[in-house]
């Protein structure tokens, strides 16, 4: 329940950041208390349904409420992470406060509503799909691929885009247009090792600059705040190995 006063023993304060650009140029905090027997056991998403259905002007994310879709990423106690993942319990254990807002370095739209174009953006470049050779287009067959090759995808393909990594990463503020990001260069190498895919040679030459990649500097936020516990730091090591030895076969064939 969300009808109890500030003051009474052992509730739970869920501070929200709350903006709204049509009512008022600056964003605000508003605290919504939960009586502390009704949260346990629930996840954060839970508390942010009620309070939408108390306060309806409230906006946020949510889809499928199961950690897959990634909808619901937001900066939660400092720390990026899905809100329908996120045990109220193992919140509480360290503070009866919860803090909430929307994820860093993208522009705020309302609320916990951030815009994501930047970031998808930088997703598309990559050419996140399998690219086929000319004379395999019209092939009928399935693309079957060997079990070892399929394991080599382990970790890669089970990233869901919820920005938490690159809101996480101070090389994307400050490149967002220019440096392509963790989520965006650990979908990178998942279709680099896919040996059904045929783009290598193209994806490595649209990143031979400063920039897209080589602007990571290990800071290593992406693999601390990653919810489904994926390593985009390691996948970016093995992109820049990879497009450092395509750049200096590109300058031997010069020479």
């Amino acid at each position: 329940m969300i009808h109890i006063k500030k003051n009474q023993k052992d509730n739970l304060e869920l501070s929200i950041y709350r903006y709204n650009s049509s009512i008022s140029s600056y964003p605000y905090m508003k605290s919504y208390f939960f009586q502390m027997e009704k949260v346990k056991g629930k996840m954060l998403l839970d508390l942010l349904i009620q309070v939408k259905k108390k306060d309806p002007s409230f906006s946020f994310r949510m889809s499928c409420g199961q950690g897959v879709c990634g909808s619901d990423g937001m900066n939660i106690n400092g720390r990026n992470g899905l809100s329908c993942i996120t045990s109220v319990d193992w919140l509480i254990k360290r503070n009866k406060k919860i803090v909430i807002k929307p994820l860093t370095g993208f522009p705020i739209l309302k609320d916990l509503i951030v815009d994501l174009s930047s970031f998808f953006n930088q997703y598309q470049k990559v050419l996140p799909y399998i690219i086929k050779d000319q004379k395999d287009i019209f092939d009928k067959r399935k693309n079957i691929q060997k079990v070892d090759s399929r394991n080599q995808l382990e970790g890669l393909y089970e990233c869901i885009l919820c920005a938490c990594c690159s809101s996480s990463c101070p090389s994307f503020w400050w490149n967002e247009k220019k440096f392509l990001g963790p989520a965006a260069i650990l979908v990178l190498y998942r279709f680099l090792l896919d040996d059904r895919d045929h783009g290598n040679d193209l994806r490595l030459r649209r990143l031979h600059d400063h920039f897209s990649v080589f602007k990571c500097h290990n800071i290593m936020n992406c693999v601390s705040f990653c919810p489904k516990k994926l390593n985009p730091n390691k996948a970016i090591r093995s992109v820049k190995i990879m497009l450092l030895k395509h750049i200096f076969k590109k300058i031997n064939k010069k020479l």
